[in-house]
């Protein structure tokens, strides 16, 4: 058996293990991604939209506040589903995903389908995804 002996070894060492860092992080960051977008889609699912603000942004809850009156509307809708598309990298780092969501007024019974773009920041300071786009507008106008 050959020993290696050099006294580079330990810088090299160091040097290999700096460089998996960023790859790490990013596995993790991915990981989180993952898992804060089961916690959102899982809150809508169920209509928890009180859960799902919670995934949002703070700078976007301080922005625009969800009212009293906008949280009302939001509990006469039970999702009926929930369909995810595929996650892309934005040029500013971001992540959007693409999603399909069914909606049932509870007075009326009227189902209808709605498409949502998500967009998911990462916060360094927090080590979490913060969702970016708020909850989604069911109403646009209508």
């Amino acid at each position: 058996m050959h020993k290696l002996t050099s006294p580079l070894l330990p810088a090299l060492i160091a040097l290999l293990a700096l460089a998996g860092l960023p790859r790490a992080e990013a596995a993790g960051s991915s990981r989180k991604l993952e898992q804060a977008q089961v916690v959102f889609s899982s809150a809508m699912r169920w209509s928890d939209y009180e859960a799902a603000w919670q995934m949002v942004d703070p700078e976007v809850r301080a922005e625009k506040p969800l009212t009293d009156l906008e949280l009302e509307r939001y509990k006469q809708l039970q999702v009926s589903s929930y369909r995810e598309g595929g996650n892309g990298e934005l040029e500013d780092g971001t992540i959007a995903r693409s999603v399909e969501i069914g909606v049932i007024n509870r007075h009326t019974q009227a189902e209808r389908v709605v498409r949502y773009q998500e967009r998911w920041r990462w916060d360094p300071k927090a080590k979490r995804w913060w969702q970016m786009a708020g909850l989604p507008d069911f109403w646009d106008g209508k």
